[in-house]
């Protein structure tokens, strides 16, 4: 977990930009140690009973932090195609379907890269994010506030989510849980 999460803060205040932060953090950090003893061999099958796969929960969360903490705050930008395609955002977006034949799909690694990529430009902007600019209002999906700082927290919430389903998998495949 990330030293900044656990250490004492001072009297002052923490705004809701700041709050919304840590738990984004707190929640991949989490997501992470759940993918750590996850082989390559193990990301696109799909277990009897299940719906769903490693591979296609990873691709999910990637396009979901880009769509909420990135292009539902400030729009797209240049660098998004950089982030990843419009093909990646359609296999991995809400209602898409798990598919688990590897050769459809970008590799582990890449699936990670991604995630990685993402998440290093989301906190990046957020660091430049004005608190005002963040009570825009917008439309469904948000938690908490029905604006650009509702998305940021609902990104958090989203990831947890997908946590659980992950840690599902995980029993699936016999390993132990991480928490």
């Amino acid at each position: 977990m990330s030293d900044d999460l656990n250490s004492v803060e001072s009297a002052a205040p923490i705004s809701a930009l700041e709050i919304a932060r840590r738990q984004i953090v707190f929640a991949r950090d989490y997501t992470l140690t759940l993918l750590e003893d996850v082989a390559d061999d193990e990301w696109f099958v799909i277990p009897s009973g299940m719906h769903t796969n490693f591979a296609w929960q990873v691709g999910h969360l990637a396009m979901a932090e880009y769509g909420l903490c990135l292009f539902r705050v400030r729009g797209r930008q240049s660098v998004d195609m950089e982030l990843m395609s419009s093909a990646f955002r359609k296999k991995y977006s809400r209602g898409s379907t798990p598919d688990s034949d590897p050769a459809n799909n970008p590799s582990p690694a890449e699936l990670r890269s991604t995630l990685d990529a993402v998440h290093r430009q989301s906190l990046e902007e957020m660091a430049t994010y004005r608190e005002e600019d963040l009570q825009d209002p917008i439309d469904m999906p948000y938690a908490v506030f029905p604006n650009k700082l509702g998305a940021l927290y609902f990104c958090a919430s989203h990831e947890m989510l997908h946590a659980g389903q992950i840690g599902v998998l995980r029993r699936a495949f016999g390993k132990s849980p991480v928490r």
